[in-house]
Order: C-alpha cells, then sequence, then structure tokens
C-alpha cells in the first residue's frame, strides 16, 4: 500500500483515501492525513488539544485520525501523539505511519485487533518522542503526512457486534424468544453509533428499510436523517411495538408546570420520532407519537405542531391544534404573535386556513 500511496502522491495526487473489498476478505482502507504548517500548528495547539483528520469510511464504519501535536497529556509535552478514532463499535486492526519526503514510511506503528467502542481510540502517546533528535525530520515542506491502514474482518465484526441482548428492553418472552433464537445479520450505522438487528424484521415493519436491503449483500446500512437515540427508540417498537417514553407522555394529560423542561424534551424528542416513523413508514408508531404529543398543544407550541402535521399528515396532532385555537380569544392571541408569523412562511396553507377560521 505504501508503494501505491508514494506513486499516486508523485503523480500529484496528495489526498488519497482507498479502500480494497474482496468476497470473505478482510476490507482494508487507507487514508492520508496531512497538516500543513506544522511547526506554527505546534506553536498554536497546546497540549492535550487535537488536529482531526476529516472521518472516512472503511468496511461499513467511520473513522478519523487524532493528531495532538504536542502530546495529549502533561507526561508527552512537546511529543507528537497520533490515535486511531471509531465513531462506532468494530473490531479491526490499523497501522500507522509518518511518510517521509520521499512519501515511504520513516516512522511505523501497527496494533493487531482491537474492539472498538463508539469513540474508542488507540494509539501511541509518544508517535513522535521529543527526545528523539530526529523528532522533525519527517517534515516535508513543514507538512506532516500520516498514513493510515484499517483493516475490519467482515466476520469478526459480526461476531463481535452482535451483542447477546439488543440495547432496548424486549418487553416478552416471544420478542426475547425471536432475537436470541437468530443471529442478528444488519448492522445499521446511525449518529456515530452501530445497532444489531434482524433484517426479517427491518424488512417486514417498514418499506424503506426494506428497499434500502434490497441487493444489500454486506448487511451494513447507514441512516443519516436521525440521531441515534431516536433510531434506538424506533428499534425498540419495531420488535416490541411498544415506546415507553410514549406511554408516559399520553398517559399524562397535564402539563408540569414545575417541569416545563423535561416536558419540552420529552416533546421535542416525540416530534422527532414522529418525523422519523413517518420517513420510514411506520404508521403504528407515527400514531402512537401523535397520541403523546396531543396534550402538548399550548400556546407555545400550537405554531410548530400545525406545522408538523402539516408536513408529515398528522390529523390527530392538527385537530387538537384546531380545539385549542378554538377556544374563545385563543385564535386571536396567536395571530398577533411571532409563532404565526413562522408558521405564515413555513406552512402558508395552515395560516390561511386559520385566518378563514376568524372571518365573520
Amino acid at each position: 500500500m505504501s508503494a501505491l500511496v508514494s506513486a499516486l502522491r508523485s503523480a500529484g495526487r496528495q489526498h488519497l483515501t482507498a479502500s480494497t473489498v474482496a468476497a470473505g476478505e478482510p476490507i482494508t482502507g487507507s487514508h492520508v492525513f496531512r497538516i500543513h504548517g506544522y511547526k506554527q500548528v505546534r506553536k498554536t495547539v497546546p497540549n492535550g488539544s487535537a488536529v482531526e483528520s476529516p472521518a472516512f469510511d472503511v468496511g461499513g464504519h467511520r473513522w478519523k485520525v487524532q493528531c495532538y501535536p504536542n502530546g495529549d497529556r502533561k507526561e508527552a509535552d512537546g511529543s507528537t501523539s497520533i490515535f486511531l478514532t471509531s465513531l462506532g463499535n468494530a473490531t479491526a486492526e490499523f497501522k500507522l505511519s509518518v511518510l517521509d519526503h520521499d512519501g515511504e514510511p520513516s516512522v511505523n506503528g501497527a496494533v493487531q485487533q482491537e474492539r472498538y467502542s463508539a469513540n474508542g481510540y488507540w494509539g501511541w502517546t509518544k508517535f513522535l518522542d521529543k527526545e528523539n533528535p530526529n523528532h522533525t525530520k519527517h517534515l516535508e515542506d513543514d507538512c506532516l503526512t500520516v498514513l493510515c491502514d484499517v483493516t475490519v474482518d467482515p466476520g469478526l465484526r459480526a461476531q463481535a457486534e452482535v451483542a447477546a441482548a439488543p440495547p432496548f428492553d424486549l418487553r416478552g418472552q416471544l420478542a426475547e424468544a425471536l432475537w436470541n433464537k437468530h443471529p442478528a445479520d444488519v448492522m445499521v450505522h446511525v449518529g456515530g453509533e452501530t445497532f444489531a438487528a434482524h433484517r426479517w424484521v427491518l424488512e417486514a415493519r417498514s418499506p424503506v428499510f426494506k428497499a434500502d436491503l434490497e441487493g444489500n449483500a454486506t448487511g451494513e446500512l447507514r441512516v443519516d436523517d436521525m440521531d441515534a437515540e431516536v433510531f434506538k427508540t424506533l428499534l425498540q417498537f419495531m420488535y416490541t411495538d411498544s415506546a415507553p417514553q410514549l406511554d408516559t407522555m399520553a398517559d399524562n394529560q397535564l402539563p408540569h408546570m414545575m417541569n416545563e423542561q423535561p416536558d419540552q424534551a420529552e416533546a421535542t424528542k416525540a416530534e422527532r420520532l414522529l418525523v422519523a416513523a413517518d420517513r420510514h413508514g411506520l404508521e403504528d408508531l407515527k400514531r402512537a407519537c401523535e397520541k403523546a404529543l396531543r396534550p402538548r398543544v399550548d400556546m407555545g407550541s400550537v405554531a410548530a405542531m400545525l406545522s408538523l402535521a402539516e408536513r408529515h399528515g398528522c390529523a390527530v396532532v392538527k385537530e387538537a391544534c384546531m380545539e385549542f385555537l378554538s377556544c374563545p380569544g385563543n385564535l386571536k392571541s396567536f395571530i398577533a404573535t411571532d409563532g404565526f408569523e413562522q408558521l405564515r412562511t413555513s406552512c402558508p396553507s395552515a395560516a390561511l386556513e386559520l385566518v378563514i377560521k376568524q372571518l365573520p
């Protein structure tokens, strides 16, 4: 790989990300991270602070190279620390190299197979030791070039990542039996975390996941339109038909005036979950979200709720908003607020409907 990198660099390709995939074989990828103006970087970035490469993909996982120009801890002050960070759960081995003026590795460090948790890292505190008189000889035109080779074994990854228990409460012997009888065969990467799941469950519950998995031989999915917390709840619902957080919200019909902030946080999560359910065709979950949001409609939230209802076809939420605004004085007060102006911009059809209702 290093000879290939050298040849490509000589041809003018200074920023290189490469991956090699073979059926049934380990997946290897290489990434070149260059820090220009390294001497100035060392002057401005203090001990304990890092500069990072952009995230890159190898084997269905996201990775970053972290470089601490003045060491990652007090004992390494003045040395250069370099680490590989995984943005999700993975099992891999890797090699870090600093390339010399000819593009060849001059300093190497290799790690055998290791298990990474999300945001876990491995590397060397004194990759370039300040005590070494050749500490700065690795710079080419004041540029530090780090080559990272990562190898992920799909078989080992699956064995390590498929947890004995799912990341949620299965709530019942049947769901637990379904999980334990068959090993998970899909890895879903969401918001820097990786979740194990069963292909047949995802395909049966969501037409969107079914389409995404059609012809997908790797069993790797990346979901970019939601965060990990929301996906965890969505996954739990697909397996158990239950989302305890939503049940609690729906049962609580009156807002807690002494606890407004937690209520708002719950409502915000329910809104995000509703959007995710709608996008992935989970109608039962969408209805559960609507039921949970209905008692949360008030003067401060009605504009956002109406906009949400219009964008995602939420009849229950829209009905709750209209009922609230039909109370004496509520509609007139709402039209005078900034919330109405925001609604007029984001969802003019809903705003027009409200104006028509006010006409004699």
